[in-house]
């Protein structure tokens, strides 16, 4: 007599999946009718929906049941395993690997979409160089395309729709979707990363999902600085950082944000070739260089906040990280007051490692009675006002995929002693910055003596500045939209729209 195998606990939940994913790839739900199946039921409908011998529809078998994007040893392992032992192998993964939060969690497949993960640009009110492209460029993915955007659950075991505080954070002017906290595992779509993640588990997931899913993926690359200036990087980093290199190395496409990142990354990419790797096709989007103009409220706010007196102001933006090359900044500072120049110095920005040295030399300068503050948390609108107060900007630093601040400082109108190389040389060929050797304290010097005495350099760099040719979040946002997606960017080239504000530099 034939034994009937037993229910599987919590057998709702696993034929709801295995529902999802028969929809997901066009077939007949094969436990439709059924209450309580057993084990025998999951692995024959299982075999009778997925082609367990296809590692992209294993992947897909994997994260559907699971509620969690499985890592790349688990797809091929049990690949191997469904070979030998039939679906049943996948079966037992599944359940033993479940706890009783991802049980819980709705999941959808979500078929044929495009999605953004931007878990770390909805974590937080803060803007770091890196949120700043994010948030820019996803809004207006979000707001003019089906673009989706996607967080992580807090193990970095799935991707999942955002929350309402999330969403508000990314697009504060759009009502928040009305859904439940659902698991999305994108299926024939297409995957875009516009920010770093750096996190073991989500890199790992990510290298799965680019290597065997079948979605498409891209990405915006930054920099490699933990390739090319390792002792600049906070420690561990670079381990994180050759984590989410492993991912990229199976993505599409890298949309690099200057010809400096491309060529890092065209670098490290020729290097694959020696393990068998083709790596993403790379191309250089440069970045957008706005500057917002501020209502005469913030210039108002910005003056009294950042202005000292009849003292010129010197604005530096950005964090306090060894990179950033502050230090220099602060002992070419302390040259010109020493020399007789009278001007004030305030640095914007902070979450920073490393900075304590920093944190020592800025507290010195105070007590010997330099006008020099360091301000954290400050809202964009007085960021942009702080920009057009500024005599001028200081951003020597050391390595940057872009620079940023150099860009928002140009566009603003107002002058900026930067680095003489790479992406800062790159975003000052225009005019309007004097270009410095970082690593040579006297030479910083000299150019803030130049640009705090000469009335005449500083108006023709000030003309230069306000001369250049404009480039918009829209333009850069329907770039690489278009690149990495291969569909039309519905806009046509304009003026920058503004989408949100109010988040804090950081």
């Amino acid at each position: 007599m034939k034994r009937r195998s037993r229910p599987v606990p919590d057998g709702a939940v696993w034929a709801s999946r295995l529902s999802e994913l028969a929809r997901a790839v066009g077939a007949a739900d094969p436990l439709a009718g059924l209450d309580r199946p057993s084990a025998r039921d999951l692995a024959t409908g299982l075999a009778a929906v997925v082609d367990l011998r296809d590692r992209a529809q294993v992947w897909l078998a994997l994260a559907t049941l699971s509620a969690q994007l499985p890592e790349d040893r688990d797809v091929v392992e049990l690949t191997r395993a469904c070979a030998l032992d039939g679906p049943g192998a996948l079966w037992r993964h599944v359940v033993s690997c479940s706890t009783p939060q991802s049980r819980a969690r709705a999941v959808r497949v979500a078929v044929g979409e495009i999605v953004a993960d931007v878990n770390h640009t909805v974590a937080t009110d803060l803007a770091t160089g890196i949120q700043r492209v994010a948030r820019e460029t996803v809004q207006r993915w979000v707001v003019h395309t089906a673009c989706r955007p996607l967080a992580w659950t807090e193990d970095f075991g799935a991707l999942r729709e955002l929350t309402a505080v999330e969403f508000r954070r990314l697009l504060p002017h759009l009502p928040v979707p009305e859904h439940e906290p659902t698991v999305v595992v994108p299926w024939r779509s297409t995957v875009l990363v516009p920010e770093l993640a750096a996190e073991h588990g989500r890199s790992g997931r990510l290298l799965s999902l680019a290597r065997w899913s079948g979605n498409r993926t891209g990405v915006i690359g930054f920099d490699c600085v933990p390739l090319t200036s390792a002792e600049t990087s906070a420690e561990g980093f670079a381990s994180v950082f050759f984590g989410n290199l492993a991912a990229v190395r199976h993505f599409d496409r890298l949309a690099a944000i200057s010809d400096a990142a491309a060529t890092e990354y065209e670098g490290w990419r020729r290097m694959l070739g020696a393990v068998g790797a083709h790596g993403p096709d790379v191309k250089e989007i440069l970045l957008a260089s706005e500057a917002p103009t501020p209502a005469a409220e913030d210039l108002a706010d910005a003056r009294e906040r950042f202005v000292v007196g009849d003292l010129p102001l010197v604005l530096v933006v950005g964090s306090h990280e060894p990179r950033k090359n502050h230090l220099a900044v602060l002992h070419a500072a302390e040259l010109r007051w020493r020399a007789g120049d009278r001007f004030s110095l305030t640095f914007i920005g902070g979450n920073s490692w490393a900075s304590q040295e920093f944190t020592a030399a800025l507290a010195d300068a105070q007590r010997a009675g330099r006008p020099v503050e360091a301000a954290s948390k400050v809202p964009d609108r007085l960021l942009w006002a702080a920009y057009r107060l500024a005599r001028f900007t200081v951003f020597p630093s050391l390595n940057e995929g872009f620079g940023l601040p150099v860009a928002e400082s140009l566009a603003a109108g107002t002058p900026v002693v930067t680095s003489d190389y790479g992406s800062m040389r790159e975003i000052a060929e225009h005019g309007g910055a004097l270009l410095v050797d970082p690593r040579d304290d006297h030479t910083i010097a000299a150019a803030l003596g130049r640009l705090l005495r000469d009335d005449h350099l500083l108006g023709e760099l000030g003309a230069q500045a306000r001369n250049r040719p404009t480039r918009s979040w829209d333009d850069y946002a329907g770039e690489v939209w278009a690149y990495l997606t291969e569909e039309p960017w519905p806009l046509a080239r304009t003026s920058a729209t503004p989408i949100a504000d109010g988040a804090e530099h950081s």
